[in-house]
């Protein structure tokens, strides 16, 4: 990606955890799918993270801050569509985190769990315009459930792929046709370039 101003990035992204909940050490991952549009070419890209210990809320954050934080590094200015089928992310940038950021980084029932991660996503997604957007999950849609399937590999190996790499998702999507028949990944993201979600 060259920076060459204001771009659409859409960012497909999912979170795992292995034994969300239980006792002991729970494995987790998180990924991501960047699409951009680079000449007459739709690119895409896939960043994925993992931790030894975690929960699905925190692996949403560390997903999104360490997507975010490669777009920065990338001195991208762009709209970015975010989607995701978190709704603790999705309702936290859009409802929560500005009141808390208005309170003093307080929320009126107590303290606020992540409150770190939640503060490094607000920092290093400021610089982009970002619309964050809920999907369902395990509905149906390919590129969330691609997402899903680049965490839980994330999560099951314990692999980073420090930062972006060649996606895979062609080759996925191939498999799966008969899957998404009315499908086609590039006219999903022109929809989204004009305005109208995926």
């Amino acid at each position: 990606m060259s920076d060459r101003g204001p771009t659409l990035v859409v960012i497909h992204a999912d979170e795992s955890c292995l034994g969300n909940g239980r006792d002991g050490a729970n494995p987790g991952g998180a990924g991501s799918l960047l699409e951009y549009r680079s000449g007459d070419r739709i690119e895409r890209e896939d960043v994925f993270i993992s931790s030894e210990s975690t929960t699905n809320n925190r692996m949403a954050l560390a997903g999104a801050i360490a997507t975010f934080a490669l777009l920065h590094q990338r001195q991208r200015r762009a709209h970015v569509a975010y989607v995701s089928d978190s709704q603790y992310l999705i309702k936290g940038m859009t409802e929560w985190l500005p009141n808390w950021r208005d309170r003093g980084w307080r929320r009126k029932g107590g303290k606020i769990e992540n409150l770190a991660l939640w503060k490094k996503l607000d920092e290093v997604s400021a610089p982009f315009d970002v619309e964050w957007i809920w999907v369902r999950g395990h509905a149906g849609h390919p590129k969330n459930e691609y997402a899903n399937d680049l965490a839980m590999r994330a999560a099951s190996e314990l692999i980073h792929s420090e930062g972006a790499v060649p996606s895979q998702f062609d080759e996925w999507f191939a498999a799966r046709r008969r899957l998404f028949r009315d499908y086609d990944p590039d006219d999903a993201f022109r929809r989204m370039e004009s305005g109208s979600k995926d």
